[in-house]
């Protein structure tokens, strides 16, 4: 049963809270009247300007502040950058979650994890379903995509259909045989109208069509047979059921039993063989721990780590230091994965390592053992065909990739001026005749250490300059009734400079340099009225640091510690 568009809204608001100007952190709202639908939300992994945060989130402020108005969460597909960051939304509101089996499976993996799975109402959805969430009319389209189960979503308002494309590609002969349903996605367009679409730009520079996934599959079987002798470790990303699949095929074809190595991998298959989307013999599964008791030429190792994440089952054993593998020369490892954009120095760490191991490594520079789950500009062309919308708004990419993807949509026919790129934070308006700029709402990075979210870029500040610069601590007891030094100046450095390092005389000099211009600052400032800990303290940071910057160009951390007797 469809509820009736309130059709009294003369406009709605399209609010944009991440996952354009970046890859990742994928979230954004629909807003008319007074109710908010949000589209997916995702996180971001951590790259080398981030040191030591685990995860990136979305800023949740404008969804906190309007949390009242909030009647659901859509989810596109089941990858974290669309889905893993429910679970700390959920820490602020109740949810109405929608999506297809999978994705909400995968997602409730992790909410019941944080104990929250009380505030998550789950409502799994088909392909092609209709719901009605609030006054929104929703209808889940299939896709393709490196996940199964992908939806476009068309979204009936008070002033049209809005389409999302999801993350999509256009694979004609997808593993699973579920095609992408552009017919309705046509129909739509001719019987409706779409007043605004939001496409996927993750490929938008890469010319020509995505290929299939079927093809890896044939790639791998001709690796396995090829080596038959030798024990096969392969590394894709753990939600990546079809490739799951296909590599399955390849090590059964040839005999092989098949060992998840890493959580993830080993909770995704049990998960997707539950549900029916990986076919696996349960008798042709087996334990890792209970690898070295097979022959190399019976095992098929599907592991975690394609990214070259610090701890992973991959990088552990390329730094000889995983507990169930020890590669030798009698070991070929696939790489069935591209490289996330800020990953290459880690994946390549790996490769090195794995080489070093004395095994052979074969990834898709080398063969074609990964395929991309994003369309291409062919793609992308035929999707503004089939759609012909009124207004285009390009979603999921850096800002070349959205940039790239609106010169396309002009090139298909879309106006220029119905066309808007946007960034993080961005609001648009979208009435019956316009679609226009309507302010901004924040839209920060949301850092996660640990337990602990909401990290400050001071602290991140910080940590990079512990990391490039070090840092020098000095040590001073001082009375300042009487205005003495009473121990020190004490210098202790990390990660700097020490005395027996190069130059070690310079080194030496400079550091009593320090002494010297320390006492002198102490002295003056202890003897002012109203001097106190905190002016001191910071009188001594600016007179190391200006000296140090002086003498070596150096901007190490310094930090005072002062006692006052």
């Amino acid at each position: 049963m469809t509820s009736k568009i309130d059709n009294s809204q003369d406009h709605v608001r399209v609010v944009f809270l991440g996952g354009l100007g970046e890859i990742g952190r994928n979230c954004a709202a629909i807003e008319m009247g007074d109710e908010i639908l949000i589209i997916d939300c995702g996180l971001m992994f951590p790259t080398h300007d981030t040191p030591g945060v685990d995860l990136i989130l979305p800023d949740f402020s404008y969804l906190l502040e309007n949390k009242d108005k909030v009647i659901g969460v859509v989810i596109t597909h089941g990858h974290e950058d669309h889905i893993g960051a429910l679970q700390f939304l959920l820490r602020e509101m109740s949810l109405d979650i929608y999506g297809s089996q999978l994705a909400l499976s995968l997602a409730s993996s992790r909410i019941e994890e944080a104990g929250l799975g009380a505030k998550a109402r789950m409502h799994y959805v088909s392909d092609r379903e209709v719901r009605d969430i609030g006054s929104f009319v929703v209808e889940f389209i299939p896709v393709t995509h490196s996940v199964p189960d992908s939806f476009a979503l068309a979204i009936r308002t008070s002033i049209g259909t809005i389409v999302h494309s999801g993350d999509f590609k256009i694979d004609l002969t997808p593993v699973d045989g579920r095609l992408p349903d552009l017919a309705r996605l046509g129909q739509i367009a001719s019987s409706e109208g779409i007043a605004l679409l939001l496409a996927d730009s993750t490929n938008a520079e890469e010319s020509g069509h995505s290929d299939s996934e079927s093809e890896v599959g044939p790639v791998l079987g001709q690796l396995f047979a090829t080596n038959k002798t030798k024990r096969i470790v392969v590394t894709c990303f753990a939600s990546h059921i079809h490739r799951m699949q296909q590599i399955a095929n390849a090590a059964l074809e040839a005999g092989r039993m098949i060992f998840p190595l890493g959580r993830s991998m080993g909770k995704n298959i049990a998960l997707a063989r539950s549900i029916g989307l990986l076919n696996i013999p349960e008798a042709s599964l087996a334990d890792i721990e209970k690898v070295n008791s097979y022959p190399d030429d019976r095992i098929c190792v599907i592991s975690t780590g394609s990214q070259g994440e610090a701890m992973s089952a991959l990088t552990l054993m390329a730094a000889n230091e995983n507990k169930f593998l020890k590669l030798n020369q009698n070991d070929l490892v696939i790489i069935s994965a591209d490289v996330i954009p800020g990953n290459e120095s880690a994946v390549g760490k790996v490769i090195d390592g794995l080489h070093r191991r004395g095994a052979d490594v074969v990834h898709a520079g080398i063969a074609k053992v990964h395929t991309s789950g994003h369309a291409k500009r062919q793609e992308l062309r035929l999707l503004q065909t089939i759609c012909k919308p009124r207004f285009f708004v390009p979603v999921h990419g850096e800002f070349r990739h959205l940039n790239s993807h609106s010169r396309l949509a002009n090139e298909m026919g879309v106006p220029k001026d119905n066309i808007i790129v946007c960034l993080d934070g961005d609001v648009l308006r979208l009435d019956r005749e316009s679609l226009t700029r309507d302010g901004k709402v924040p839209a920060s990075y949301l850092y996660v250490d640990g337990v602990v979210d909401g990290l400050s870029k001071g602290v991140l500040r910080d940590r990079k300059t512990l990391a490039s610069e070090g840092v020098v601590v000095v040590v001073v007891s001082v009375d300042v009734a009487s205005a003495t030094i009473i121990t020190g100046p004490e210098i202790v450095t990390r990660g700097w400079a020490h005395s027996d390092n190069d130059r070690p005389d310079s080194i030496a000099e400079l550091i009593e340099d320090l002494k010297a211009a320390i006492r002198a600052t102490i002295t003056t400032t202890i003897g002012e009225a109203g001097s106190d800990y905190d002016t001191v303290s910071r009188h001594i940071r600016t007179t190391t640091a200006k000296l140090i910057e002086k003498r070596t160009k150096m901007r190490p951390m310094v930090i005072p510690v002062l006692t006052e007797i």
